[in-house]
């Protein structure tokens, strides 16, 4: 497998700083937004949006949630391994609040469209708005588009981009992987 770094920590550290403000410039007090962060991976960048916007732009009472949409995604019956569920965990109301998924890679488009019908679950949001880190912009399936993007990565089929973050993996960055056949 060949490995490429595509942004190092400084850079991801950037980027997280420069989405906090563009979320700052469009929702002020966050007084009507939610952010949720879907499982597994768009945990860690959901938390480190919301330390940006409480340590550096003094925004308090951030509602913040995660959202498992493991049993919502169409394909989870078609796998052979077992699925293992994470927790969803959104205590405060969704019903007409803007909210903010956040999610690390955006792909296909079928997790976010798994997202939307799980949300229904809690409530009928006013607006849903999509931040991730990585837009692969030419691998859709759905006609699903970031409203915040950190970058855009063109990867071919046979290439995975990873994410690791410090909270999990030890370091910030993220590579481009590609599977020799």
């Amino acid at each position: 497998m060949d490995q490429k770094v595509l942004l190092t920590s400084k850079e991801v550290d950037i980027i997280l700083h420069r989405l906090a403000c563009q979320l700052v410039e469009k929702h002020l007090d966050f007084s009507e937004t939610i952010l949720i962060g879907i499982q597994p991976r768009g945990k860690f960048l959901a938390e480190r949006i919301k330390t940006i916007l409480a340590d550096e732009y003094q925004i308090k009472n951030i509602s913040l949630g995660f959202l498992d949409i493991t049993f919502f995604r169409d394909d989870f019956r078609r796998n052979e391994k077992p699925l293992e569920a994470n927790k969803t965990d959104i205590d405060f109301l969704v019903e007409n609040k803007k909210v903010v998924f956040i999610d690390d890679v955006l792909y296909t488009g079928r997790s976010i469209r798994a997202a939307l019908t799980a949300i229904q679950s809690f409530g009928r949001p006013s607006a849903i708005e999509l931040l991730v880190l990585i837009d692969r912009r030419f691998s859709r399936d759905l006609p699903i588009q970031p409203d915040y993007r950190g970058r855009q990565v063109d990867a071919i089929n046979n290439e995975k981009v990873i994410v690791n973050w410090k909270q999990n993996e030890g370091t910030d960055e993220v590579l481009l992987i590609k599977k020799n056949n």
